[in-house]
């Protein structure tokens, strides 16, 4: 008798001219295994278990990630933002806890400074290359961007380990303490305070935060006139976000701070920046151009998970 294979195969494609049919023969052209594993995943019905055994491959004896994970740092050696990626695609498959789990706390441990938090470039990145806006320090802060999200995602899975504690606070100061900020940074702290356990203390500083968002215009609210709109010091030209950007679900603390016009409209520009190609367009910098082209994918797999989670329709 055959064996059971261990995981379901993809279902079949989708329509050939919808965004999810365009989207998928741009996956199957350009993608890594693991963006194509998990575009199976997430839109063929493909299974949990072939995303894993993507991601393993970028899986250091350390516990944590690396190998260009995160495709604007190269190389063989771990980093937190490497690391915050393989959380998110862990908990976008529902295998965030375990063993596995414990492995990376423990590396976040051993790399995090002495408040608890995690830098955003460990100085071990200094050997190989990296985009030239994550600059490489010996003597890195902790920082709101890199901690935020992987405490996040870590409470979002009721995983509790020691580290978590420290970091916890360390990132409710953060976020608390915010008078100017970019819109990576509020990104961050949304990733954190949509799975904060203390939901009173995250409605009231998402609240705040909103506000702070719309004072200093960090979201574009009208599409066709993005030049009212700064961009963010250091960003490149045309590097803008909009609602969607920060409200990823409908169920967001971010949601609260737009309008439902506002974000309709925001919705409709993310579905209407599918390029020719089926892809969707990076905003920030291209520095290399094996890092874009690795990006490329993994931003569209994210619009497109955005798009569903808001009900708009992609295979039609």
């Amino acid at each position: 008798m055959a064996e059971k294979p261990l995981s379901s195969p993809p279902s079949p494609s989708a329509a050939p001219g919808s965004p999810l049919g365009r989207a998928e023969r741009f996956v199957w052209l350009t993608a890594r295994v693991l963006e194509q594993r998990r575009f199976a995943y997430h839109f063929l019905r493909g299974g949990a278990d072939p995303v894993e055994a993507a991601l393993t491959a970028y899986l250091d004896e350390d516990g944590g990630y690396g190998h260009a994970l995160e495709p604007d740092l190269r190389g063989p050696v771990s980093q937190p933002l490497h690391t915050a990626h393989a959380l998110r695609v862990l908990d976008s498959i529902g295998r965030c806890g375990g063993l596995r789990v414990e492995r990376i706390c423990r590396y976040l441990t051993a790399v995090s400074t002495h408040e608890g938090a995690l830098p955003a470039i460990h100085p071990s990145q200094r050997a190989y290359p990296s985009a030239p806006f994550v600059p490489v320090v010996d003597d890195p802060p902790g920082e709101l961007l890199s901690t935020g999200p992987v405490v996040g995602t870590l409470h979002r899975n009721q995983v509790w380990h020691a580290w978590l504690f420290r970091a916890t606070e360390f990132c409710w100061t953060a976020v608390e303490s915010l008078e100017k900020s970019h819109p990576y940074e509020v990104q961050a702290a949304v990733a954190f305070l949509d799975s904060a356990p203390d939901r009173p203390r995250a409605e009231a500083a998402a609240d705040r935060l909103g506000r702070l968002v719309r004072e200093q215009r960090l979201a574009v609210l009208d599409p066709d006139r993005p030049e009212e709109f700064p961009v963010a010091d250091g960003y490149a030209p045309g590097e803008h976000h909009y609602p969607h950007d920060y409200a990823r679900v409908p169920d967001s603390l971010a949601r609260g701070w737009f309008t439902d016009e506002e974000l309709s409209r925001s919705l409709d520009f993310l579905a209407a920046e599918q390029s020719e190609d089926g892809g969707w367009p990076l905003r920030w910098r291209a520095w290399a151009p094996g890092s874009a082209l690795e990006w490329r994918p993994i931003v569209t797999i994210e619009a497109l998970r955005t798009l569903r989670a808001y009900g708009r329709p992609l295979d039609c």
